[in-house]
């Protein structure tokens, strides 16, 4: 956000002035300060405004604050609304069925919000390093198939020098015994040509 919230106390229809004409005009939006402790995107250069004031007779005063109780239930009613529906958005991100973005205004939709962020990027964390795993194990695997083939090829190297020693042995020729196979090879074509 970018400063551009008005925190005013509600009920906006306490003041004399206009409100929502005066934050249409600065190019700022209300949320009434009493709803939310949050103050992100708090504009600096907010429109100064009055409140009313009341003289009344006691029974306009029992009828102004009857009034008052149902704005005030009106008012909250529609709160509860709004965080209800916050909420629901807040869901289907969680869902997968539209993007995580933040919530507006409200409390509970705003944590909400935070514990979903946290849980989203220690997904993306685990993610990351299950990628990395996955990448460390084909290499390792990779290496572990050129082990076996080169173990089995010593294995194969292994039974053909005992072969060539063996024919050596027969026709009574010596040979050293850590010979390299390409010697044996060599002495037993010698005794082959001769």
């Amino acid at each position: 956000m970018n400063n551009k919230i008005w925190y005013l106390p509600g009920p906006f229809h306490q003041y004399q002035e206009d409100v929502k004409a005066l934050a249409k005009k600065a190019g700022l939006r209300i949320i009434d300060a009493s709803v939310t402790a949050s103050r992100d995107g708090e504009a600096a250069d907010v429109p100064v405004v009055t409140v009313k004031p009341v003289a009344r007779s006691e029974a306009e005063s029992q009828l102004v604050v009857a009034d008052q109780i149902a704005l005030d239930q009106e008012e909250l009613i529609g709160k509860l609304q709004a965080e209800s529906d916050a909420i629901r958005v807040l869901i289907e991100s969680a869902e997968g069925l539209i993007p995580l973005e933040p919530p507006e205004a409200g409390e509970l939709p705003i944590r909400l919000f935070d514990a979903l962020s946290g849980i989203h990027q220690g997904i993306a964390g685990i993610k990351a390093e299950r990628d990395s795993l996955t990448a460390e194990n084909e290499s390792l695997r990779g290496e572990v198939a050129g082990l076996k083939a080169a173990a089995s090829k010593s294995a194969d190297d292994s039974a053909e020098i005992e072969a060539l020693k063996a024919a050596l042995d027969t026709a009574k020729v010596s040979y050293r015994a850590n010979a390299s196979k390409e010697a044996l090879q060599k002495q037993v074509a010698e005794l082959a040509g001769s």
